[in-house]
């Protein structure tokens, strides 16, 4: 069984389901979501309601397994299984290690889009729950710590954090077009928002949304 905790923001709920649609019509395994929203913490300061409670994941899965957390803001358009796959023991976590300045100082519902150090790593993450390193990620610890200490992923070395190809976490708009990515994140703005409705990529959205809605009556 592949856990895959989702963040969920009702402000763009359609985001959750298009993504786990992307999911489920192409995975090999089977998969269990869990959405994941701000109340699980009880703190909300950013730009999205999971801000925070993505590092409860550990803690979730009774630190025990492997989880992957993923911003409900995407688009999975490769067998999971395959990420899946990547789980290597040596590391507390495994990330995209973006390097990048964001072009876009405003993004979805006029939030704003500093650039920081780390910047997106934390939108996806491949957890090992039973390390040793993750077991300091209690909910009182993740109630106090400011959010750079945890997005930069401090309470770990550097050599405890493992990397994922990019085509995993493409971000779209921040990065050039590309028809072959695996997972699009649509990061400055989900085209459920009538500002990115045709951004790049957009189609690939799209076409899961359509997808999710199959069977319905009108």
């Amino acid at each position: 069984m592949i856990d895959i905790v989702v963040g969920f923001d009702q402000r763009e709920a359609v985001a959750y389901h298009t993504f786990c649609q992307s999911v489920i019509s192409r995975t090999s395994e089977p998969v269990r979501f869990t959405p994941l929203v701000a109340n699980t913490v009880g703190r909300k300061d950013g730009s999205n309601d999971f801000i925070y409670s993505r590092f409860l994941v550990p803690h979730l899965m009774g630190y025990r397994g492997w989880a992957i957390f993923v911003d409900g803001d995407m688009v999975c358009r490769e067998d999971i299984a395959r990420l899946w796959a990547m789980r290597d023991d040596r590391y507390a976590v495994q990330v995209v290690q973006h390097d990048y300045q964001t072009v876009h100082p405003r993004k979805y519902l006029g939030n704003k889009n500093e650039n920081y150090s780390r910047k997106n790593w934390s939108s996806l993450i491949l957890w090992n729950c039973e390390h040793s390193a993750n077991r300091s990620l209690t909910p009182e610890m993740i109630k106090h710590l400011d959010g750079p200490f945890l997005h930069r992923f401090s309470w770990l070395h550097d050599g405890e954090i493992g990397e994922i190809p990019i085509t995993w976490n493409w971000l779209v708009l921040e990065y050039p077009l590309n028809e072959y990515a695996n997972l699009y994140h649509y990061t400055i703005g989900t085209p459920c928002f009538a500002a990115y409705q045709n951004c790049d990529n957009s189609s690939m959205w799209w076409a899961e949304y359509k997808k999710m809605n199959e069977g319905c009556d009108d």
